[in-house]
């Protein structure tokens, strides 16, 4: 299934996510950002659980923001999560 989140206080504009049926993430996509380190954290997330990946990327921060690119996909997966 495929969920589209849109960010807040990140230079991303909005995360793409295709997960399983048994909750692991297939891929994610990010629309914007910094391109080098979203295709990183896609690549590094492909194929983990959500628990997984909620637990290692929730509360990172970028720049003293509150968040980050990481934290939003971390929040994106908990709603994804909370519809499972």
């Amino acid at each position: 299934m495929e969920y589209k989140y849109t960010p807040t206080g990140v230079c991303t504009k909005q995360i793409t996510i295709d997960i399983n049926d048994d909750e692991t993430i297939n891929e994610v996509r990010f629309m914007g950002g910094c391109h080098g380190n979203t295709q990183g954290i896609a690549a590094l997330v492909k194929g983990r659980s959500i628990d997984e990946v909620i637990s290692a990327l929730k509360g990172i921060d970028c720049r003293m923001r509150g968040t980050s690119c990481p934290d939003q996909l971390a929040k994106a997966l908990e709603q994804i999560k909370e519809e499972f």
